[in-house]
């Protein structure tokens, strides 16, 4: 199983993007994708830098809050996931 973090899209560039994830940035490949992406928007990444959905704001933003809670039980680094 794979765990995606939902990532924010700062920068497009045809098919690539830039997105930014708890501080973190990289490239990742928009061509999975059959709807327009925007600035801001939210998306699930899969291994490979490729990104497969598109996710709402409200639904990103509480993955991210629980996915917090979940790595300040413990000594856990939610990058390394």
């Amino acid at each position: 199983m794979c765990l995606s973090l939902p990532s924010r899209v700062v920068a497009i560039d045809g098919l690539l993007a830039t997105v930014e994830a708890e501080g973190e940035q990289r490239q990742v490949n928009l061509m999975l994708l059959d709807e327009e992406i925007a600035l801001g928007d939210y998306l699930l990444i899969q291994a490979g830098g490729i990104a497969f959905e598109r996710v709402d704001q409200e639904r990103a933003e509480e993955t991210l809050r629980l996915m917090r809670d979940i790595a300040g039980q413990g000594e856990t680094d939610i990058h390394a996931w």
